[in-house]
């Protein structure tokens, strides 16, 4: 790695298996090496893999971004190493997508990373789960719109999550009616018709089934009917 050198001191900033000899004169003799001596680096704490979008709870033909991260291992020359649940080529970089998701990519994903000889610990394991593709749930506080009023209709995508990002569509008689609904999911609508509604998430956007479908009617009375699932 280096010759020639007048001073015998020199600093070293990778990990290695390191040796010396001395050597004079024209043509110069050499000594015998020296003994070997370790050295090793101080590697930053262990790896956290993160998933992006964020969501462990996944369904099939979704697509996710796994992604290895080394806290204060910035500007390295790292390499990858990856247990996960599907890998028939375990990919060496910090990153790979799956695309199009299947049940087969549920499990335990964790990854670690090697510089030379030298390899980070191994990263907590992050879980991720594939289901099938869900459908959209529609919910009518009332099918009979009052005289100068309105009904709230209420769609939902597995409402127990409701950190899972979901944005929700809207269609009237097949025509489309409210592009994205606020992020609890209702409308108030004032018109009759047949409605339904789907939800959506991700970029590119991924969409659940569509919902049933609702009749709404105008009435001249405010008549209360039973939620419709």
């Amino acid at each position: 790695m280096r010759g020639n050198e007048a001073n015998r001191v020199i600093s070293v900033s990778q990990g290695g298996l390191y040796h010396c000899r001395g050597g004079r004169g024209d043509p110069v003799y050499y000594t015998e090496d020296s003994s070997d001596v370790t050295v090793k680096e101080t590697l930053p704490s262990k790896p956290t893999v993160s998933l992006q979008p964020s969501w462990t709870q996944i369904y099939s033909g979704e697509t996710v971004t796994v992604r290895c991260e080394i806290q204060g291992g910035e500007g390295a020359q790292w390499t990858y190493e990856w247990r996960a649940a599907k890998l028939n080529t375990p990919p060496t970089s910090n990153e790979y997508r799956i695309i199009r998701a299947t049940e087969s990519d549920s499990g335990g994903y964790s990854c670690r990373g090697r510089r030379d000889y030298f390899f980070s610990e191994w990263s907590d394991i992050i879980t991720l789960t594939v289901s099938y593709k869900p459908k959209a749930k529609l919910r009518a506080d009332n099918t009979a719109v009052p005289v100068g009023g309105s009904v709230t209709l209420t769609c939902s995508v597995n409402p127990s999550s409701s950190s899972s990002g979901w944005k929700y569509y809207w269609y009237r008689d097949n025509v489309t009616v409210d592009v994205v609904s606020p992020s609890n999911g209702q409308i108030s609508v004032s018109q009759e018709g047949l409605y339904r509604c789907r939800g959506g998430r991700g970029n590119p956007v991924y969409y659940t089934e569509d919902s049933q479908e609702v009749q709404i009617n105008k009435t001249g009375e405010f008549v209360f009917s039973n939620n419709v699932e």
